[in-house]
C-alpha cells in the first residue's frame, strides 16, 4: 500500500506555490513560492524513494538532494536580481519590472539626463 498522506501534503504545497506565484507582486514572495514548489518536489521525490523499488538505490534522495543545490543557486541569483531591481526602481514589485526597455536609475530625474543620451526617436523629431 503507497502512503498517500505524502503526496496530498506535496500537491497541497505545489498549489500553494503555484497561487503565490500567480498572485504576489513582491518579487523576494514570489521567490519564496517558487521555494515551496521546490519544496513539493523534493517530498515527492523522497516519498517515491521509499515507496517504489527502483534499479538506483536512493535514488530519489539523491535527486532531492540535487534539487536542494539548484534551489540554493536559485535562491541566490533570484535575490541578487531583486537586490539589483531595488537599487535601479527603489522598489520590489513584480508588476513594475520593465521588460523591454533600459531603467532610469533611482533618484535621478527624467530631465537631468545629459543631451547626448537622448533616444533616436526623440533626436529626429
Amino acid at each position: 500500500m503507497r502512503p498517500v498522506i505524502p503526496y496530498v501534503t506535496a500537491a497541497l504545497l505545489f498549489g500553494l506555490g503555484v497561487y503565490g506565484v500567480l498572485r504576489r507582486r513582491n518579487a523576494v514572495l514570489v521567490l519564496m513560492a517558487v521555494e515551496l514548489m521546490l519544496n513539493a518536489v523534493n517530498l515527492i521525490l523522497v516519498t517515491a524513494d521509499t515507496t517504489v523499488r527502483a534499479a538506483l538505490p536512493h535514488g530519489g534522495q539523491v535527486f532531492a538532494l540535487f534539487v536542494i543545490v539548484l534551489a540554493a543557486a536559485e535562491i541566490g541569483v533570484g535575490l541578487a536580481i531583486v537586490l539589483q531591481l531595488y537599487r535601479l526602481r527603489a522598489t520590489v514589485a513584480v508588476d513594475e519590472v520593465p521588460l523591454t526597455e533600459r531603467p532610469e536609475p533611482a533618484g535621478r530625474p527624467e530631465h537631468a539626463r545629459p543631451e547626448s543620451a537622448e533616444r533616436p526617436e526623440e533626436a529626429a523629431r
